[in-house]
C-alpha cells in the first residue's frame, strides 16, 4: 500500500495541479480548515489563471471549505467524491457555491 500524502504535500503541489484554461477570469481566494490529526489552515488565491496555495488563514474568502485532512486528502486526490463528501457532511462549504462546484475542474487529479 502506498504512503497516504498529508495535506500540506497536496497543497504544495496545488499550484502545479491547476489548469489555467478552465479558470477564465476567476478571481478569488478559498479557504481551507481541515481537522483532524492532519489538520491546519491552506488558502488558495486564483487570479490571473494561475493558483498559489499558502498556509494560514485569508480575510474575507470567497468559498471556505472545512473537513477532516484525511478526508480532504482522498477529495483532492480523487478516491473520494467531492459531492458524495459534501452531501454526508464530511465536507462543509461556506461562501461561493457555484465555486465550490468549479473547484474539481481548476486541479488536475495528483
Amino acid at each position: 500500500m502506498t504512503e497516504e500524502l498529508t495535506p500540506q504535500q497536496v497543497f504544495d503541489k496545488l499550484p502545479e495541479y491547476f489548469r489555467a484554461e478552465k479558470a477564465g477570469n476567476a478571481n478569488a481566494n478559498v479557504q481551507f480548515n481541515l481537522t483532524g490529526d492532519q489538520g491546519g489552515q491552506w488558502w488558495v488565491k486564483i487570479a490571473d489563471q494561475t493558483a498559489t496555495s499558502h498556509e494560514g488563514t485569508v480575510e474575507n474568502p470567497n468559498l471556505t471549505l472545512t473537513a477532516d485532512g484525511h478526508d480532504y486528502v482522498k477529495i483532492a486526490t480523487g478516491t473520494m467524491d467531492a459531492t458524495s463528501a459534501f452531501m454526508s457532511g464530511k465536507l462543509k462549504v461556506k461562501g461561493d457555491m457555484g465555486l465550490a462546484m468549479k473547484m474539481a475542474s481548476l486541479f488536475k487529479r495528483p
